[in-house]
């Protein structure tokens, strides 16, 4: 109430002005995919742990982030008449530093050193940082070795950048404010009959004394949440020109931001997490799968497993009243806005392409349904559990050392920056009617030591779901039971060690985290598969595709070996590509007429 007073009575004539920056180098994921043999016990007894947060610094049990990151560094500022300084009200996703006790941690440092770089060193200044959509981000850059600059030094470097969005703003006396909010009732993931028996017992054996381990944490938290069973939350947005606040009580996923400022109608958007409450982490639909302690059902993640698309919604529709406009549309693709490389995968006729630039499932968006010139055929693609969205993809850079800035390529056009699905058990289940002759090509990045299982992984099948004896065909890299092919390309019939059928297999290693071109040629038994462009595998094959045109993108039909890694640009075409016409998407692709591996 005192804070109110003081501020109206110091009300004077004000200007305002707003901008953002992109920061890749002081936010990065923090939360990475496990390897398959590496899985964690979760409170319950269970092995569920596929994705955990503060992995070590580089660790051999990871395959890679689990999320993207969001770079924005957004500012508003406010000055007087004179053009002097009066408040600044800066936005990252970057969760905290990690401070002495008592601390207000590398905000309250940050906003001295704004204060200096601006000349503002009057009492009057009110520098103030908030924190974006953080909940899977932090400061450490978990691919490289531990680095630790200080709290104070890491506020100097991000006052310096919102020093520099400062210089850029431009100021104006007057722009239309609004206001909007809205209440939502959810539901608590309470424990079942079995689980609240376990948290019961649990906790008496504990009576009197503080929990000293997890299952005794997470077996009184079972019992809080079956105590309250739904919450309230409140959902609220603002407006200030043509620039949208939206506010979450929760921790936040850096994607569910991005999917708002997306879908937003204002050109800036600026996502502040727990903001009006406190109703813990709420990932979106596919990390639950993944599991961690995001996910683990307590009042610090507690809320149903659609909260996240529930609040999203929520909040999308009120920034839309407050511009009164709809929001915008990722569907509004025309050829022209494409990059080089899929325009020239549209321009070859494919019968389904998948891209993979999906901020969520489970429909894996086919490209080339959006296209009049291309012949509709009825595709049909699901995400399963397993799948992460929305990760660097190939010619955009990697999110973390040694190159955490993303930037548009021949892949997605001048801009926008190329994205891609991260396998970590799941796959794409496709129905595409094509025959005996047909190309499948996609990239793919693997993120798992061949050597560290049979088969390191398949990137795509073609048969029946579930088949004891894997009818159909296989494309995969080799693993441990395969001499001479470990870390290489294979193709298979069958269950090729039980039933005896030939493998064929490539002769080049491929090297871990690491982008490559694939082109799968199959030709009634002819089997043609070329690596960044270059004949790799030729042979012959019987098929035993079965009359049911199922694929299997990112895994075998029978769920055995499913790719870890990313896979990207994923075509399929109802006749045998040329080498000429493989060597043409290569090369739109930026990478000369044979792709070295694709790192950048």
């Amino acid at each position: 109430a005192e804070a109110i007073v003081r501020a109206h009575a110091a009300l004077q004539p004000a200007s305002i002005g707003w901008a953002v920056v992109d920061d890749w180098h002081h936010t990065f994921n923090r939360r990475w995919i496990r390897r398959p043999d590496r899985l964690l016990e979760d409170p319950f007894g269970e092995r569920t742990i596929r994705a955990h947060m503060h992995p070590g610094h580089e660790s051999k049990d990871v395959t890679g982030p689990s999320g993207p990151v969001d770079p924005a560094l957004s500012v508003i500022g406010l000055r007087d008449r004179e053009g002097r300084p009066l408040a600044l009200f800066a936005n990252y996703s970057q969760h905290y530093y990690g401070s002495d006790l008592l601390s207000s941690d590398y905000y309250g440092r940050f906003a001295g050193h704004i204060a200096a770089l601006l000349g503002a060193t009057n009492t009057a200044f009110v520098p103030i940082m908030s924190q974006g959509t953080s909940g899977d981000l932090m400061w450490m850059d978990y691919s490289a070795p531990a680095r630790d600059i200080g709290y104070d030094a890491y506020a100097r470097e991000i006052a310096a950048r919102v020093h520099e969005a400062w210089q850029k703003m431009k100021f104006v006396d007057w722009v239309p404010l609004g206001s909007a909010q809205k209440t939502l009732r959810l539901k608590y993931r309470v424990p079942d009959a079995a689980r609240l028996e376990w948290a019961r017992q649990t906790a008496e054996r504990f009576a009197g004394r503080l929990p000293q381990n997890l299952p005794e944490v997470y077996a009184l938290e079972a019992l809080h949440l079956h105590e309250k069973q739904e919450t309230e939350l409140l959902l609220q947005a603002l407006r200030i020109g043509d620039l949208g606040l939206a506010a979450f009580p929760n921790e936040v996923y850096a994607l569910t931001g991005l999917k708002l400022k997306a879908r937003s109608p204002f050109s800036q958007t600026i996502n502040i997490e727990l903001a009006n409450g406190a109703e813990g982490y709420i990932p979106p639909l596919e990390q639950h799968h993944l599991g961690g302690y995001t996910t683990w059902p307590a009042r610090t993640a507690g809320l149903e497993t659609g909260a996240e698309q529930a609040i999203l919604e929520t909040l999308a529709a009120l920034l839309e009243d407050l511009a009164g406009q709809p929001g915008r549309s990722d569907l509004q693709l025309t050829e022209s806005s494409l990059g080089r490389y899929a325009t020239a995968i549209l321009q070859a006729r494919p019968a389904a392409y998948f891209r993979f630039d999906d901020m969520s499932g489970p429909e894996a968006q086919n490209l080339s349904r959006f296209f009049p010139f291309l012949e509709r055929r009825p595709v049909s693609a699901r995400f399963e559990e397993g799948v992460a969205f929305y990760l660097p993809g190939v010619g955009s850079g990697d999110g973390f050392s040694p190159q955490p800035e993303l930037k548009p390529s021949a892949f997605s056009g001048e801009n926008s920056i190329n994205r891609a699905v991260h396998f970590a058990g799941g796959r794409v289940a496709a129905q595409i009617p094509l025959g005996g002759t047909y190309t499948f090509t996609c990239w793919f990045w693997n993120g798992l030591d061949p050597a560290a299982r049979d088969t390191a992984g398949f990137l795509l099948s073609r048969g029946l779901s579930n088949s004891p004896a894997s009818e159909g065909e296989h494309l995969g890299l080799g693993g441990a039971s395969d001499p001479g092919a470990t870390g290489r390309l294979i193709f298979m019939n069958g269950l090729h060690r039980v039933n005896l059928t030939p493998i064929l297999a490539g002769t080049r290693e491929i090297p871990l985290r690491a982008w490559h071109h694939v082109a799968l040629v199959r030709a009634g038994r002819q089997v043609n598969i070329y690596l960044d462009g270059t004949l790799e595998i030729s042979g012959e094959l019987s098929s035993q595709t079965p009359e049911e045109p199922s694929f299997w993108i990112g895994g075998r039909s029978d769920n055995f070996a499913n790719f870890e890694g990313k896979i990207d640009e994923a075509s399929f075409f109802d006749r045998a590509l040329t080498p000429a016409e493989i060597q043409q998407h290569i090369v739109a692709a930026g990478f000369g007429t044979i792709a070295e591996p694709a790192r950048r």
